[in-house]
Parts: structure tokens; sequence; C-alpha cells
């Protein structure tokens, strides 16, 4: 096996490497969003503290006149002392997957502006994370971030296996974790790429198996599985029962939804939800108020709400989640740098430039056994080949991993025809056409 798995990572990180490279330089830009977003958005996000706020629906009331055209969605109150009511809209001329939101000031119930949001991400964070997601391509763009993600976990492992194995005689610790300062050239690059990729392992394999989630076709492959084996994400009921079926809505008129908005409030309060929370309008249902907190410890507990009666329809605590829905929970808001603040920033970054410079020297590597007039271009296990068997069986795992992860499975069973077919025709006799 080690032959191919040699070469498997040598010509994939030789040829995903700019893949690789690119979602590592954009990670790297979307763990500095957070305070980016605070900076370019400072008018819309704060106000002056002061000692006496207006009610919610006045608050309502002020952004549903700022947008006369849209149909609210959402509303976030304050969760700060100086922050701002969000309230979001469904209105004409915003793109697929926006929002139109107001910025009001809780105390004078003033407008601070209006933006399109992407969910909570105001545009400066949501320009930054299309970027990572998709290169601003739209679909076509997700297919190199699954690309990116599906090899990156391949490159860890088989990084790994072949650095563990190459020191597993030595008996020398300090040469497998940590790189020789006294080598030069071809060997202080593998030195460094090694050590700093065992390093970064682990690290690597959790944004691969995170960033997947998200893919545009193996993502769906994991909501599939996760809903067939009831590791979904649960919700609160919004049926409402008995004479007030039927009558869950406000209708559209914003003082309506306004005046529904301060009663669905206070009795989510009366439930025990905290700030920050956001209430969902129900279309002829119940309205729903979740905690929104995703930074440590995380608030997601959520209750749906007679809008006309006030009282409770359903609960659900986030205690109360299946362990597999609280792991995708937690795992999804430390690959995006919301789980531990300012600390799980600082180490994305840091693994953000540890693949990119696991990149750089491995072409750097590459470049000092480059291809020369006097020699063809050298094999990573030079003229080693892989035996039948080990090619047989990495083609068998192409194939069950392409019904789960299809980019993954096309690309690696390529991968496997295109080495076969160089491999023979460097095989042939001198002399013989191509």
């Amino acid at each position: 096996m080690r032959p191919l798995v040699l070469r498997l990572h040598f010509y994939v990180g030789l040829f995903v490497g700019p893949f690789l490279l690119v979602a590592a330089v954009t990670g790297l830009a979307y763990t500095v969003t957070p305070q980016l977003e605070q900076l370019v958005h400072h008018q819309e996000l704060t106000v002056p503290i002061r000692d006496q706020r207006v009610d919610l629906q006045r608050q309502v009331a002020a952004a549903a006149a700022a947008v006369p055209a849209g149909t609210i969605t959402e509303i976030r109150p304050q969760s700060t002392p100086d922050g701002t009511t969000r309230v979001s809209f469904d209105a004409p001329g915003v793109r697929d997957g926006y929002t139109r939101t107001a910025f009001v000031d809780p105390y004078t119930g003033e407008v601070r502006g209006v933006l399109d949001t992407f969910g909570e991400w105001l545009p400066v964070r949501a320009w930054f994370d299309e970027l990572h997601r998709t290169l601003m391509l739209g679909d076509v763009g997700r297919v190199y971030s699954e690309l990116a993600a599906s090899w990156l976990g391949v490159l860890a492992l088989s990084g790994l296996t072949l650095w563990c194995v190459r020191h597993r005689n030595r008996l020398r610790v300090r040469r497998t974790l940590l790189p020789q300062g006294s080598a030069r050239g071809l060997t202080r690059l593998r030195s460094w790429h090694g050590s700093v990729g065992l390093w970064a392992a682990i690290g690597m394999l959790f944004l691969s198996a995170t960033g997947l989630t998200w893919s545009q076709f193996a993502g769906t492959n994991v909501s599939d599985l996760r809903e067939a084996l009831n590791w979904s994400t649960p919700s609160v009921s919004q049926t409402l029962s008995g004479g007030t079926a039927g009558h869950g809505s406000s209708g559209t008129d914003p003082a309506q939804m306004a005046g529904t908005a301060d009663r669905v409030l206070t009795a989510a309060r009366a439930a025990g939800l905290s700030d920050p929370v956001a209430i969902t309008p129900g279309d002829g249902e119940a309205w729903v108020v979740k905690q929104v907190q995703r930074s440590w410890p995380e608030k997601q507990d959520a209750v749906s709400v007679d809008p006309t009666t006030g009282a409770i329809v359903d609960e659900l605590r986030f205690a109360d989640w299946p362990l597999a829905a609280k792991l995708a929970r937690w795992g999804i808001d430390t690959h995006m740098g919301l789980l531990f603040g300012v600390a799980n920033q600082i180490i994305l970054a840091v693994l953000a430039l540890g693949i990119i410079c696991l990149v750089v020297w491995g072409y750097r590597m590459w470049w000092l056994r480059r291809p020369t007039r006097s020699a063809a271009m050298p094999g990573p296990a030079g003229n080693q080949r892989p035996g039948t068997g080990a090619v047989l069986v990495v083609g068998l795992v192409a194939v069950a991993a392409g019904v789960f992860l299809p980019v993954l499975g096309v690309s690696l069973l390529a991968f496997l025809l295109a080495d076969a077919m160089w491999m023979h025709y460097r095989s042939r006799p001198a002399g013989h056409g191509v």
C-alpha cells in the first residue's frame, strides 16, 4: 500500500493544492470578520446607552415604516446594552437567501440603517462567507469547496501515515514531532512539511468533516443520513389546537404584528428564555421564539407561542437535543469561529496559516525535484509500482466513497485511472510509439 499512498499524497497534493490554498486563504480572511463587521457596520450595530427603552411594538413599527413593501420574517430584540434591535423582511428586489433588515435604536425607536443580510451576517461577513464557500460563482463554485474539503481529510490521513511510518524505526520522538533545524534543502522542507502536518492533522480532519456538511452533494447525503438516524436538529411544534387553530397569524399589518411580537416575547421570557432571542412569526401557526447564542455556553432553547392568547404551545430545551444534533451544532459553530469566541478565531487562523504553509512547502519540494531535460519527472516513490491488490482496494474505496462523497469518489477514480495509464506509459520499452 505504501507506494500507492505515497503517490496519492504527492499527486493529489500537486493538483488539489490550488483549491486548498484558496480555501485556506479565504478561510483565514473569514476569521477576522466578526471584528471587521463591528468596525464597518458600527452605525447599524451600536447605540448610545440610555436609561429608558421604548417598547418592542414601537421598534417594530419603526422598522416596518423603513421597509414599507416588506413582510416581517424575524425579530431580534436588543441583546446587549449598546446593541440594536433587528427586524428582517422578505422584500422585493432582495437576492435569494437574503433578507432586508432594519436596525432600530431600542432607546429612541430611530432606525439606524437598513441592510440586506444573509441570515444573521451583515454584508461584510456575508461577502467573505460567500467568497470562502463559492468564490462568488454560485453552485458551480461550491464544487471547488467540496473538492477541497473532501481531499483535505485524505491528504491529512495519508500524510500522517507516511510521516509516522517513515520514523517508526528511528525511535526519535523529537524528529517526528519537531522539524530538523540543522537540516538543509529538500530534507529541511520535508521535515517542516511533515512536522507541521502532524500537528495540524486533527484540525484538518475536523475542517474536512464539518466543511462537507455544507457541501452541495455530500452535504445533501449527510442531511439524509442524519434524518434517517433521527439525528436531525429538533424543532418545536407550531400546530395550534382547539379553537385557536387557524388564528395564529396576525396578518401582515405591521401594527398588528408589532403588538403580537410584544405578547409573544413576554410569554417566552416567562418560560425562561433569556437573551439573545429571535422571534419568527407563524403564518396561521404558533410563533417561535428561539435563543440564538452560539458561543459557549450555547443557548438554543425554543418555545412556540399562541400569538392570540400568549399561551405556550410547545417547548424544546437544548439539553434535550439528541447528542448527534448537539455535536453537529458545536462542530459547525467551531468551524465558523463562533463557539469559543476570539480563542476559536485564533486557532482557526493558525490552522489556516499552517495549511497555507503545507501547500507552499509541498510545491517547493516538487520544484526542487521538478522535471529537467536530462531526467523524466521523478515520481514520489521512484520506480516502485503500487501492488495490484492495493490499487483494487483503493478503487473499491473510491466506489464506496462515491456513493456518499461523490466529488471525492469521482476524483479518486480519475486519479487511479490516470496513474495507471502513466505507469503503463513509463513502463513501455524504449522506441515504442505513443
